[in-house]
């Protein structure tokens, strides 16, 4: 089969995760995003399945993903219940810092991809470092990765702050593709909110703080400080193991994705 048969079997597969097209995607009534024409949305359920398509571990902690149609390139939201994240460190950040937490980090989640038979991940570097927005409350940076096969991608990271917690939003691309889907992704975003009541600017005296900031959002978050484990290797989380923190990468979903077809539908018909 050639890769575009191989693509081809990969959208018919998946055709019966519970995609919706049109109006808006509820993300399990913390917050919603439009679904331009285009592009399909899938909730909780037909997110895991298109994860666990693509090599990962399944969690419970995903909301929904949204992509083109062609799923060329995917965006996916989990919501992390830690509390209202103060954003008074957001002229401290220490991006070359940061960095290097998280290649240490990495190295240890490693250790997990091996034992579940998962390619391994090096973090090559900033695709872009870290930018905090004061007018809407959202973090961005991306990280470069390279797996064990040489496959290179980007995840470019949003973490949307709200009143409860933190919307956990990573867009998964191919590297030379960023540059001309970002603006899209980006018009994407804009087309996120909040439901009533859960929007950062509503947090009122007495509501729950979260115990990190800015910085320990980047490297872990309420998943770090609780030393939860949320597993799930597509997409920067962490697992926590002995109390310390480790990085889980992406699976280099993109660079490497005609592998995983031939995992899926076998050899047959080249």
């Amino acid at each position: 089969m050639t890769e575009e048969q191989y693509k081809e079997a990969l959208l018919k597969h998946v055709e019966d995760f519970g995609w919706q097209r049109d109006g808006v995607g509820n993300l399990k009534g913390e917050a919603e995003i439009d679904i331009p024409s285009g592009y399909r949305f899938t909730g909780p359920e037909g997110t895991r399945k298109l994860m666990e398509v693509y090599g990962n571990p399944p969690t419970d902690r995903e909301y929904g993903l949204i992509a083109p149609e062609n799923l060329d390139w995917i965006v996916v939201f989990e919501f992390d219940e830690s509390g209202y994240v103060k954003d008074d460190e957001k002229d401290s950040i220490d991006a070359p810092k940061l960095l290097e937490s998280m290649r240490e980090n990495q190295e240890l989640g490693n250790r997990y991809r091996a034992e579940q038979g998962l390619d391994e991940l090096t973090i090559t570097g900033w695709a872009q470092e870290p930018l905090y927005n004061e007018e809407t409350h959202n973090l961005e940076w991306a990280l470069t990765l390279r797996n064990s096969g040489g496959g290179e991608t980007v995840n470019f990271n949003t973490r949307l702050l709200g009143r409860k917690g933190v919307m956990e939003v990573v867009l998964v691309c191919n590297p030379d593709e960023l540059g001309s889907i970002l603006p899209t992704y980006q018009k994407l975003i804009d087309g996120y909110r909040y439901t009533e009541g859960n929007g950062y600017a509503e947090y009122q005296k007495g509501d729950k703080v979260a115990k990190y900031g800015l910085a320990a959002l980047m490297v872990g978050g309420g998943a770090a400080i609780a030393a939860k484990t949320g597993l799930f290797a597509g997409l920067f989380k962490v697992l926590a193991k002995g109390g310390k923190a480790v990085y889980l990468g992406i699976a280099a979903l993109f660079a490497g994705i005609i592998k995983g077809f031939k995992r899926l539908f076998g050899n047959g018909g080249e």
